[in-house]
């Protein structure tokens, strides 16, 4: 998904573009020290350990099995034998996935499913064969082994002796009481020998051992981007499979964002101007009855009917500006936004830099973002001053709108901010919302550039 909620976002080109994070869990040891002792710590030590058996075994699969396919493949016999291969390692991808998300916190989708052609053992064969996710998931588990050999090498070495260098000066007296020398002997030769055994040297191994013990979580931590990347790479869908769906799932909001329009738009005309319309015929039509018997109260009834008319008219305006104003047609953002702000009940400052105009479709869902958003303030934020910046940054068109009322938008409660951040998802648009209680609140929508 290319939505983004909550706070963080990363600053852009423009001065007045920031969002502070709020809500951050405080934490009284810095994270160079409490490393060490993190759950996070060990999660991942305890995947670099398991990468190992498990890396053998995928290994001693893989090749085995490949091996014997290629070899059989002069007899019918191979081509079955080298799809139970795949297939084996499609499920030591499956594992290895679930590994990730337990220890890593690492979410991968699935890769995409096998597709058959036609039913049948061999129709399975083929999709097996022919399915790029299954010779990635191959690969991952030739690769693991070696990979695994040395990150668990590096863990161990460099855990073990941390740990061990700063508990020294508590095993210390092992040494000259069971074994019969002064402390860790770092030089041993004819007639002279170095020992680790004075409080100096005892604390100076200590203090290494912390340094060791602090910088070990950091380089098993650096050891696992690796396996995030080869599980995330070789054992996910491929970016292609990715945006189809992607793709699929956008087509769906757009034909529901349609859906919701036309019902949207087919209940104002009913519940407004169209019911308005048939009270004012009626009225009409009495008022013609009554132009002979009583001429005065039939003027009264065709100037009340005059003055629907109006609010009708008005009503019909208001409906097609919601549809598509004609001011955006025909003057851009710039005048479009500018009327908005002027029927905002909070007093808005709008600014747009844009030296050119954007795609239609585009300035449109622009201009329904901000109206959407001013709608908002003026019923829920309480807020009494309001600004709407509008410029381009490169190939996206930014929009920002902030204003100083109560705070606590949020987007996960079904609010209409929610709907607004699929409508630009299905555009590849991005929605962020930094809205502390108290406030002020700042939304900022990012949209992609198209040229008009």
């Amino acid at each position: 998904m290319a939505t983004e909620y909550g706070q963080g976002y990363a600053q852009m080109d423009r001065p007045d573009f920031r969002a502070t994070g709020v809500g951050e869990r405080r934490h009284r040891l810095p994270a160079g020290l409490r490393a060490p002792i993190e759950a996070r710590t060990w999660k991942e030590l305890g995947y670099t350990l398991l990468s190992l058996p498990i890396g053998i075994a995928s290994f001693v699969f893989a090749v085995t099995m490949l091996s014997l396919g290629a070899g059989l493949l002069v007899t019918f016999i191979g081509v079955p034998v080298l799809a139970g291969a795949l297939a084996g390692c499609r499920g030591i991808g499956a594992l290895e996935r679930t590994r990730a998300r337990g220890l890593l916190g690492l979410e991968v989708a699935p890769p995409e499913p096998l597709r058959p052609k036609g039913g049948g053992a061999m129709a399975l064969v083929g999709a097996v064969l022919k399915s790029g996710a299954s010779w990635r998931h191959l690969l991952y588990s030739v690769l693991l082994m070696p990979w695994a050999i040395f990150s668990f090498v590096v863990a161990v070495v460099f855990w073990s002796y941390g740990w061990l260098m700063l508990t020294y000066p508590l095993w210390f007296w092992l040494f000259p009481m069971y074994g019969g020398q002064d402390g860790i002997q770092l030089y041993g030769g004819d007639g002279h020998h170095i020992y680790l055994d004075n409080p100096f040297e005892i604390g100076a191994t200590a203090a290494t051992g912390l340094l060791i013990t602090l910088a070990t979580p950091w380089i098993v931590r650096a050891l696992t981007t690796v396996d995030r990347l080869m599980v995330h790479g070789l054992l996910g869908p491929s970016r292609l499979a990715t945006r189809v769906v992607e793709l699929e799932s956008d087509r769906g909001v757009v034909v529901d964002t349609a859906a919701a329009d036309l019902r949207r738009i087919e209940r104002d005309l009913h519940d407004g101007a169209q019911a308005r319309l048939v009270a004012l015929a009626m009225d009409l039509g009495l008022a013609k009855e009554k132009l002979a018997e009583d001429p005065e109260a039939a003027a009264r009834m065709v100037d009340e009917a005059h003055g629907e008319v109006k609010v009708a008219l008005q009503e019909l305006r208001d409906l097609a500006r919601g549809i598509h104003p004609a001011v955006l047609t025909d003057r851009g953002l710039n005048a479009a936004l500018s009327a908005l702000a002027a029927r905002c009940t909070v007093p808005v400052r709008v600014e747009v830099d844009l030296a050119s105009r954007p795609a239609a479709a585009i300035e449109g869902i622009a201009y329904f973002t901000v109206s959407e958003l001013l709608q908002n303030i003026s019923k829920h934020s309480g807020a009494s001053q309001a600004s709407v910046d509008v410029w381009r940054s490169e190939n996206r068109l930014m929009l920002q709108v902030t204003d100083n009322g109560a705070g606590g938008a949020d987007v996960t409660a079904g609010s209409g901010l929610a709907g607004l951040a699929e409508r630009l998802d299905a555009v590849d648009g991005i929605l962020v919302v930094d809205s502390p209680q108290g406030g002020p609140t700042t939304v900022t929508a990012e949209l992609p550039w198209r040229q008009a």
